[in-house]
C-alpha cells in the first residue's frame, strides 16, 4: 500500500467526466457551443464571462504524457467557457519567457509547471505581483508556495519514488537502473532518489529524452555492461517502451517498470512487456489546474487548503489494467 506523507495531505476531489476538445496547433479554445456538451451531462458550457487562461508547461516535443495533461485542460476549458492558450518549452529560460508573454497579454490566469523552479521563480512571482492568479501543476511541489502560487496539482515525486522502490523490494528485484531523460528536472531526480531510499541498489543513468534512438542505445549498452540489472525503471511511458526494445537488443532478462502511462503503455502492461506503471493521472492535473483558476475568478474558491492536491501515486498493473484500458483508449489515461 502506498504511504501518505505527513507534509502533504491528499485533497479528495470529485471531478465529472468531461469531453476532450480536438488538439490545436498552438492555442485551444473552450467555449459555448450549443451543439456540444461540456461533459457534465447538461450539454451546456458555463454562462460566466469569457476568460483567457494560459497553460505553460515544460513539455518536450513528442512526449505523449503532455497530450493527456492538455486534454484534461481542454475539457475544463470547454466546460468553463475559457479560451485556453497552451504553450510549452523544455528549456527553463524559454518557459519563463512564455510566462512573461502571458503577463504582457494580461491573461486572466496562468497554470504552469515548475520542473525548473530557479528559472521560473522571477517570472511566476512577477505574474502574481501583477494580480494574475497562478496555479502550478506536475512539477515544483517543493517550491510553489514560496512563489505565491494559489495551489498545486500533481504527484509528490519523492513519495512516488519511495512507493516504486517498495514495490521493487516486494517483487524481489536485485538491482534497478533508473533512467532520467532530462537533466536538471527536480521531479525526475526526486523519483529516482525516492526509489533509492526504499530500494538502495538503484543506479541512475542520464539520457537525452528528445533523442529516442540514443536512449535505446544507452540503455542497451548499460544492460550489456552490467548483467546484474534485473529491473529498468523509466520515468515516462515512451521511455519504458524503448527500454523494452533495449532489453531485447541486449538479449537480457531484465523487466521494465515505469512511471506514467499512455495508451500504448497500458497495452504493454496488458501483454506483459511492462510489469507496472506508477500513475499520476495527468489528465486530472490539467483539468484541475484550469478549473481551479475558473473557480477562483468566478467564486473566489481555492483548492487544497494551502497544501498540495495529490493526483497520485497509484499503480497500474495486471490486476487493474483492464479497468484503465477503456479510458486509455479515449486518450485520457
Amino acid at each position: 500500500m502506498i504511504r501518505t506523507s505527513r507534509t502533504f495531505r491528499i485533497s479528495v476531489i470529485a471531478a465529472g467526466v468531461a469531453l476532450a476538445l480536438t488538439v490545436g496547433a498552438c492555442s485551444s479554445t473552450g467555449g459555448r457551443q450549443s451543439t456540444e456538451g461540456d461533459g457534465d451531462g447538461t450539454g451546456r458550457t458555463a454562462d460566466t464571462p469569457r476568460m483567457t487562461i494560459a497553460l505553460i508547461t515544460h513539455a518536450a516535443p513528442g512526449d505523449t504524457f503532455w497530450d493527456l495533461v492538455r486534454k484534461g485542460a481542454e475539457a475544463a476549458a470547454q466546460k468553463d467557457n475559457v479560451d485556453l492558450q497552451y504553450q510549452a518549452d523544455p528549456d527553463g529560460a524559454n518557459q519563463a519567457n512564455l510566462v512573461q508573454s502571458a503577463i504582457d497579454k494580461k491573461v486572466d490566469g496562468i497554470a504552469v509547471t515548475l520542473a525548473k523552479p530557479d528559472a521560473m521563480r522571477a517570472g511566476v512571482t512577477k505574474a502574481v505581483q501583477s494580480g494574475i492568479p497562478v496555479v502550478a501543476l506536475n512539477g515544483g511541489i517543493g517550491d510553489w508556495k514560496s512563489m505565491g502560487v494559489l495551489g498545486y496539482f500533481g504527484q509528490e515525486e519523492k513519495l512516488a519514488g519511495q512507493a516504486a522502490g517498495e514495490r521493487l523490494t516486494r517483487d524481489g528485484a536485485k538491482k534497478a537502473l533508473c533512467v532520467i531523460q532530462e537533466q536538471g528536472h527536480v521531479g525526475l531526480e526526486a523519483r529516482c532518489d525516492g526509489a533509492r531510499s526504499t530500494f538502495p541498489n538503484t543506479e541512475k543513468i542520464y539520457v537525452t529524452g528528445t533523442d529516442m534512438p540514443s536512449v535505446q542505445a544507452a540503455i542497451t549498452a548499460k544492460l550489456q555492461q552490467d548483467k546484474s540489472i534485473d529491473r529498468v525503471l523509466t520515468l515516462g511511458a515512451p521511455f519504458a517502451l524503448t527500454a523494452v526494445k533495449s532489453v531485447q537488443e541486449a538479449s537480457g532478462s531484465a523487466k521494465v517498470v515505469t512511471f506514467d502511462t499512455n495508451q500504448e503503455l497500458v497495452g504493454a502492461i496488458k501483454t506483459g512487456q511492462v510489469e507496472w506503471a506508477v500513475d499520476q493521472q495527468p489528465y486530472l492535473q490539467g483539468y484541475l489546474a484550469v478549473d481551479s483558476l475558473w473557480l477562483y475568478r468566478t467564486n473566489g474558491n481555492t483548492i487544497g487548503g494551502g497544501q498540495a492536491t495529490l493526483t497520485g501515486p497509484a499503480f497500474v498493473d495486471s490486476s487493474n489494467v483492464a479497468a484503465v484500458e477503456k479510458f486509455a483508449a479515449n486518450g485520457t489515461r
